[in-house]
């Protein structure tokens, strides 16, 4: 998936989402034919109204992709947006969609058709092993997986000295009970640190090449450079608590050199408070200390990352050994002194505390702090029209193309013509003059320019000064976490503050809900600060002493991301406080003392924020889960420690995909001996080991029409509400109408690198998720993909399409020749010329090019190289010489009109090579021929193949604009076909086809390292761009753009699926109010958290009533269409000009009389059976009618759908 995590839905109703019901879209047209449709989906759901300008510019970040793909999950992989060309379509490609990975949210990344997936490529039992120095250190316990051990004579350049390393490798087969354990050394002695062992043969150890097949999703996310510097980063976390462990999650799958677990608590009695966060903890791990009781269990996490436990004491002498100190249970007195040794010695140091539904954060990472890359956002590139030759030279953009930009940003030069200063130059500062405009210093000494050129953007470093944790406490700088409210840091500041105070001065905390430790509390307070929100400090007061895992998933994603940080450069951190509440999230109903009071169950730290009535609230809900990927398993986590559904309720997973290696960077339910399993399951199993008492039921199935007899109107009449953990529009815009229709609260996440939000919608109150949608994505034009590309996204979609047509579609057709009968007769039905083109194309596969051994795929990838990387381009040149000038005397070939050049075929070369390789044992696949997988053999054979000599032809037509290109790609579909050709086709294959061929078209699965799909994308993309002198993309880059890989990391899944939670909180708790729900926003590159109030439902209103897209017509059935029209006339005063049932018109107006009068006696159901040509299936309840409808003055007015309920 890339998305291929999961659940995935198929809205067959509606072709497209964004459209208005058939009877609606029939209304503006006022068509003559009445526009009846089979094949309607066993369900049709209500159409989401569209709400204001405002909340259609919102930014959805949960997915990019409309097409029929719904894999749900968000982000295993990402989305395959070529189109599909199935036999009713042309085999050539009419458009393709450009990739604009900046502003793409989620997607899915396997295609609507696939129906099978390859098997991961990583074997589970390969080992190699990777070396890290022993640290001697009194109480070091061990967190690793021992098969077997040795020492190895290698030297870590980072070690101190020259000390043994003990080396573990891991089978990754193994269960996990046996794939990695703790021994315990807790008397001071020293103890050697054994090092995880990869479980990968195509990884070095840490600091070495970087596993791209589990890491490949955060690669895009962070770079290479930044993770070899995580690579070399030693990591302490002390305190094991919820919050410790979430951090320490989050880092460890983020691939950190090593990573130590420092705690000296004990779990007693009081291990019953860690339970309600620390999902790593049991009731058996009573007497144990918690950093040993978890370190195996998060050892497993990541084989690549050295995890070890420390229970001695913080000396200097154990600090200096880290690149970043994490503090998450210190004392105040700690904290001050592990603070000023962490600034003194250019150690980052990071606090951060979880109290109740309060939280603080501090930064300091040293004085001399380098950020390599402030944002993370690609460096934007823009083409030059000209550049003036003054004391100040301006730059002016293409065709008013918007640069993008900002003031102060640098930029270097290439391909300008003339000024060939600026070529290969010293990055240069701009000032932005306008949007298409800007201006970089002095010209006047260049040459003059004459043509062309790029402008890209560089990175620039910055070094900024943290103040130290002394200086920073009284002089404080806030991170503003919700900017309404702007005046809470402050308080909060003297309340974290005043609350060891609090601990020293009574030996405890102050008692959950009780007014007298409150009123103390705020007396310390004001001592510190007298200008301090009381309120806001009264309530801290009374929730600090609880505890509850949303809260510290949000934390501890957004304090691991400071962590990687520190360690790589990468993005900007907190400057230097962070302070958070989420108050709204308690109980509509007040909390007393005395529903505070603890119960002895794992629950009470959040019985102390939330209490007990709550509590059980929680325990009697019923909520469903819409995906198991990286989000849904955070929200099956968080659902679990909550308790949710533990007692009358329960808790609905689905998802229908696999584990795959790449997922368990994110996915940390997940381990590699789970790959190929089922992960609603493997979720499921996971979350019941955290939590006994979870009542979870997981299904292997997507979510849409076709799955309407498991998650039914029933299914969903008896539930509390949905969580999204989707991947793709569509299958997000299915579940929203199911909610809708429902009327259950649906909270929808989604995720994009750094970047996420979450937003919450409310029946009866807020706009749905359909309510607003993004813009449309950019797509490459025709002409540009076909003959003028002149960027590497442009040769990577052209190489997409060349393995769709020559690998999939093709081979598709000739498929379906073989194996259906009627195949013939179904393409000759097909408009303008697609039955000669599609023959042609069977005829192809099955005659003309079918090769009989390996030599002859060997032949055709060499002829078909010829054919795309000369001849085609000589044919251009032929049309289009390089000195070919415009009517308006201009060169033709410029701006974004590259001259190309036609390649030599050099079988020296490896890159042509590399596609002879790739392109012949694809094909030998597709045809059933045993591959060659041997280079030498195959540059033996090409050399053998005899090439024809091309010469161009006059009267090719080739076009050179957009609306050229796309009247020629309509003409398609209206010219005359050549039916003596397509009749001398039919009996070619008729007479020599052999039916018994096999052919097996080909999914591209970008995941799989050994099937060459890449090899072929990359190969054929590079030699197009070398063709237009365009800088080539490695197989990184080639694979992020050519397969739509979403960038993902696990900080940011863990932070939103938090905030979601919280959400889910307010719905459980019996909030109605809109002020007390928040979409979110947040981008933890920058840093920003961003939290608004939810808009409401649009309102319409016909007559004097005001209707939303929550409001129905409600309708008891059986009665006949007559009788249906007569009811809305009567009762309701309008009267019904169009009624639909999703894709088929059940009557209209300007219907034929005959047909409506032999429709208007029949039963609803009957007229739905007939028109749409479809049962009605047992399980389906009710029946969904949109109408058009006039008032009694005969104006059209808006109405909303009808509910039928079936007897």
């Amino acid at each position: 998936m890339s998305l291929s995590e999961s659940a995935s839905c198929t809205t067959s109703n509606r072709a497209n989402s964004s459209e208005a019901p058939l009877c609606k879209r029939m209304k503006l047209n006022e068509a003559g034919d009445d526009g009846e449709a089979g094949g309607g989906g066993a369900s049709t759901l209500p159409e989401a109204s569209s709400s204001s300008s405002d909340s259609s510019s919102r930014r959805k970040l949960a997915a990019n992709s409309s097409s029929s793909n719904n894999n749900c999950e968000n982000h295993g992989k990402a989305a395959d947006d070529v189109d599909m060309l199935n036999v009713t379509e042309t085999a050539s490609v009419a458009s393709a969609v450009e990739t604009d990975l900046c502003v793409s949210s989620s997607t899915s990344d396997s295609y609507a058709g696939n129906t099978s997936k390859q098997a991961a490529a990583a074997g589970g039992g390969d080992v190699s092993t990777s070396s890290a120095v022993n640290k001697e250190s009194s109480g070091v316990n061990n967190c690793a997986a021992s098969s077997s051990s040795k020492i190895i004579n290698s030297l870590d350049t980072e070690s101190e000295s020259a000390a043994a390393r003990t080396v573990s490798s891991t089978n990754s087969n193994v269960s996990s009970t046996n794939n990695s354990h703790c021994t315990s050394n807790n008397n001071n002695s020293n103890s050697s640190a054994a090092v995880m062992a990869a479980n990968n043969s195509n990884s070095a150890a840490a600091g070495g090449d970087i596993d791209e097949s589990l890491y490949s999703r955060q690669l895009y996310v962070l770079g290479h450079d930044a993770m070899r510097r995580m690579a070399k980063s030693d990591i302490l976390i002390s305190g094991l608590g919820g919050l410790g462990l979430e951090i320490a999650k989050n880092v460890i799958l983020g691939g950190v050199k090593s990573i130590t677990l420092h705690d000296t608590a004990t779990c007693t009695g009081k291990c019953l408070n860690d339970l309600s966060s620390q999902f790593y903890l049991s009731q058996s791990d009573i007497g144990k200390n918690r950093a040993e009781a978890s370190c195996a269990q998060l050892a497993e996490l990541n084989n690549y990352v050295r995890t070890v436990s420390y229970t001695g004491p913080l000396s200097d002498d154990e600090l200096a050994k880290y690149r970043v100190i994490v503090l998450t249970n210190s004392n105040v007195a700690e904290q001050e002194r592990i603070g000023k040794f962490a600034h003194d010695n250019n150690i980052a140091l990071i606090i951060a505390e979880t109290r109740g539904l309060f939280a603080k954060v501090f930064c300091d990472f040293g004085e001399n702090f380098t950020i390599y890359d402030q944002d993370g956002a690609q460096p934007i590139s823009t083409m030059i029209a000209s550049v003036t030759h003054d004391a100040q030279g301006v730059v002016t953009c293409l065709d008013e193309t918007r640069h993008g930009f900002n003031d102060g940003d640098y930029v270097t030069f290439s391909e300008v013509q003339g000024m060939q200063q600026l070529n290969n130059s010293q990055p240069i500062k701009i000032s932005v003059l306008g949007p298409y405009t800007f201006s970089i210093g002095d010209t006047s000494k260049f040459d003059a320019y004459k043509s062309g050129g790029v402008a890209t953007q560089v990175k620039m470093p910055k070094t900024i000064s943290f103040k130290s944790l002394a200086e920073a406490a009284a002089n404080p700088e806030f991170m503003i976490s919700d900017f309404a409210k702007l005046e809470a840091p402050a308080t909060l500041h003297a309340a974290f503050s005043a609350l060891g105070n609090y601990v020293t001065k009574n030996g405890r905390l102050p008692r959950p809900w009780n007014d007298e430790d409150a009123a103390q509390f705020l007396d310390i307070t004001k001592g510190l600060n007298a200008d301090v929100d009381e309120k806001l400090v009264l309530q801290f007061a009374k929730i600090c002493a609880g505890n509850t895992c949303p809260i510290d998933a949000a934390i501890g994603g957004i304090v691991a991301q400071e962590v990687l940080k520190a360690c790589s450069g990468k993005f900007t951190p907190i400057y230097q406080w962070l302070y958070f509440d989420s108050l709204e999230s308690l109980p509509a109903d007040p909390v007393t003392e005395d529903d505070a009071q603890p119960l002895g169950t794992r629950y009470d730290a959040q019985i102390a924020i939330f209490g007990r009535k709550f509590q059980e609230k929680l325990a009697s809900s019923k909520w469903f889960i819409v995906g198991a990927g990286a989000i849904g398993c955070e929200l099956l986590k968080n659902f679990g420690m909550l308790g949710l559904g533990v007692g009358d309720g329960q808790i609905f997973v689905t998802d229908m995909d696999l584990i795959e290696k790449s997922n368990l960077n994110r996915q940390f339910l997940f381990r590699p001996h789970d790959v190929q399993k089922a992960k609603a399951l493997t979720a499921a199993t996971a979350i019941k080991r955290m939590n006994p008492d979870v009542k979870v039921t997981a299904h292997e199935l997507r979510v849409g029409a076709e799955t309407e007899k498991v998650f039914s109107e029933d299914f969903f009449g008896n539930l509390n509400g949905v969580a999204n953990a989707l991947d793709n529009v569509d299958a997000r815009i299915y579940m929203d109408r199911k909610c809708i229709f429902n009327r259950i609260p649906l909270v929808e996440t989604g995720t994009l690198g750094t970047m996420g939000n979450v937003q919450v919608i409310v029946p009866f109150a807020t706009e749905s998720y359909s309510s607003s949608q993004d813009p449309p994505e950019k797509s490459i034009p025709i002409c540009t993909l076909k003959n003028f590309p002149n960027a590497i996204e442009h040769t990577l979609q052209w190489a997409r399409d060349s393995f769709e047509g020559v690998f999939k579609q093709a081979a598709e057709n000739a498929a379906q020749y073989i194996a259906d009968p009627q195949f013939t007769e179904r393409i000759l039905k097909l408009p303008g010329i697609q039955p000669l083109e599609i023959l042609e194309s069977v005829k192809k596969a099955l005659l003309d090019d079918k090769p009989k051994s390996f030599a002859d795929c060997v032949e055709w990838a060499r002829l078909h190289w010829e054919d795309q990387y000369a001849n085609q381009i000589k044919q251009l040149l032929f049309n289009f010489p390089p000195d070919q000038v415009t009517s308006s005397g201009h060169p033709f070939w410029s701006g974004p009109k590259r001259c190309p050049e036609p390649l030599v075929f050099d079988v020296e070369d490896s890159m042509h090579l590399d596609y002879i390789y790739a392109a012949a044992n694809l094909r030998a696949e597709v045809y059933g021929i045993p591959q060659v997988r041997d280079r030498q053999k195959i540059a033996e054979l090409v050399q053998q193949v005899k090439v024809p000599e091309f010469k161009p032809r006059s009267g090719v037509k080739i076009e050179t604009n957009e609306a050229a290109a796309a009247a020629a790609a309509n003409n398609f579909d209206d010219g005359e076909v050549d039916q003596d050709r397509v009749d001398k086709i039919i009996n070619e294959l008729i007479k020599n086809a052999d039916k018994g061929s096999k052919i097996t078209p080909l999914e591209f699965e970008k995941d799989d390292d050994n099937n060459l799909h890449m090899d072929y994308i990359v190969a054929c993309s590079n030699l197009r761009a070398t063709n237009y002198k365009i800088s080539p993309a490695d197989r990184h880059k080639s694979k992020l753009i050519a397969g739509k890989i979403i960038p993902a990391i696990a900080t940011t899944t863990s932070v939103l699926s938090g905030l979601a939670v919280l959400e889910v909180i307010k719905l459980i708790g019996g909030h109605k109010e809109l002020s007390q729900f928040k979409n979110g926003f947040a981008n933890l590159a920058l840093p920003l958290l961003a939290f608004s109030e939810p808009l409401g439902a649009n309102k319409n209103k016909y007559y004097d009533k005001e209707w939303t897209l929550w409001d129905r017509f409600e309708v008891n059935g059986e009665m006949t269409l007559q009788e249906f029209l007569n009811y809305f006339d009567e009762k309701e005063k309008l009267k019904i000009t169009m009624l639909s049932q999703g894709v088929s018109m059940l009557y209209s107006f300007f219907m034929p009389k005959a047909k409506c009068a032999e429709r208007l006696p029949l039963l609803m159901s009957e007229v739905v059976r007939r028109v749409s040509k479809r049962r009605i299936e047992p399980y389906e309840r009710s029946l969904v009618f949109e109408i058009c409808c006039n008032d009694d003055s005969g104006e059209d007015v808006e109405v909303p759908y009808v509910r039928y309920t079936l007897p």
